[in-house]
């Protein structure tokens, strides 16, 4: 019988200030609904959010900068489930232009946010009411690659923790890097450790770990294919494999999101243009296998999410301005088509939250 599990959904989305930037919804994965429980607005482009282990708190970006006049943000806001509701509690400089993702540590104390626009990675304090404290360090990228238009300079797109928690890992679009820093989970400091070369004009945008801790995938934006690295626990990643993420004949296009299944048998990839879902085998030594590209029920995924439970993919398609429901299925298709949608005005992120 299937399950009957209500789940906290957030999407953020590319949206004024006045605008409802920041949607909830229940999800009921039981009976594939998505029903909406309101929304809020009062920041400018919340294009990427993360919730709180305690389920009590969100942040989320304010994807701003120079050429909008308004500086780049991170705003720490206060969940209310029943009703429900968001209430800001303060905002902090994200220290660069464009801030576009946000990673917190194990211990939910430490929050890295990467600065797209301005190529920079900083690190804000979580204080015990939730409240972001003021930034206690930031990291500057330098150099460019070699696409003419989208690697003039340095892009930090995303950062995340490695399992051990020791070093921050930094893709970096702009000048085809993963970038290592030790992390200081003392003082919030970032010191220069090494980096990963992508292949040039692969772009590095978003990343996943197994769960093993042995093998890090990277989704490359610009060349659409997704890298395995293995991870050695004194710092450093080697390339094991790289795969496209398209059929042969695809359209032009460029890669978005990376999740593994619960179970770290599968990984999703998002294709913007061809608009998919790549699914990839993954064996015991984290290998990969792509085995279907499905339709990600929409236009342009760049985001999705896997529901608790691993039965549901929900993408965020920014073009067609809607969430996807998409059911995991057994066997060669993979991926269903939608058993729900929800309408959500130039989606950038969808995030489940925890309890």
């Amino acid at each position: 019988m299937a399950s009957t599990q209500r789940r906290l959904l957030f999407a953020g989305s590319y949206a004024r200030a006045s605008e409802a930037g920041i949607c909830g919804f229940s999800f009921d994965d039981g009976a594939r609904t998505l029903t909406p429980l309101g929304s809020f607005a009062g920041i400018a482009n919340p294009t990427f959010l993360v919730v709180h282990p305690n389920g009590r708190w969100l942040y989320a970006v304010g994807e701003t900068g120079q050429n909008d006049g308004v500086p780049g943000a991170v705003w720490a806001l206060n969940l209310m489930r029943e009703p429900w509701a968001l209430q800001p509690i303060n905002q902090q400089p994200s220290g660069g232009d464009s801030p576009c993702h946000l990673h917190l540590d194990a211990t939910g104390k430490w929050l890295l946010v990467s600065n797209y626009g301005s190529g920079s990675a900083g690190v804000l304090p979580i204080r015990p009411d939730g409240s972001l404290g003021e930034m206690t360090d930031l990291v500057q990228h330098r150099g460019h690659g070699t696409h003419p238009e989208r690697q003039e300079g340095p892009h930090a797109h995303s950062a995340t923790l490695t399992p051990d928690q020791r070093f921050a890992l930094v893709a970096d679009l702009g000048i085809d890097q993963v970038v290592i820093y030790r992390f200081d989970a003392t003082a919030g400091r970032l010191a220069p450790h090494g980096q990963a070369q992508a292949r040039p004009g692969a772009g590095p945008r978003h990343m996943a770990f197994h769960p093993d801790g042995k093998v890090l995938y990277v989704a490359n934006e610009l060349d659409s294919t997704v890298t395995a690295y293995t991870y050695e626990a004194k710092g450093s990643l080697r390339e094991m494999q790289t795969l496209d993420t398209l059929p042969p004949g695809a359209p032009e296009n460029t890669v978005a999101d990376i999740h593994l299944s619960p179970d770290a048998r599968r990984l999703y990839v998002s294709n913007r243009g061809h608009n998919s879902l790549a699914v990839f085998a993954v064996d015991e030594a984290g290998r990969l296998t792509l085995t279907a590209v499905r339709s990600c029920g929409g236009n342009w995924p760049r985001n999705f999410a896997l529901a608790p439970g691993g039965r549901f993919i929900l993408a965020a398609n920014q073009y067609s301005g809607d969430i996807a429901v998409l059911p995991v299925l057994a066997g060669a298709d993979e991926v269903g088509a939608p058993a729900a949608r929800a309408a959500v005005p130039q989606v950038a992120c969808v995030q489940f939250a925890v309890g």
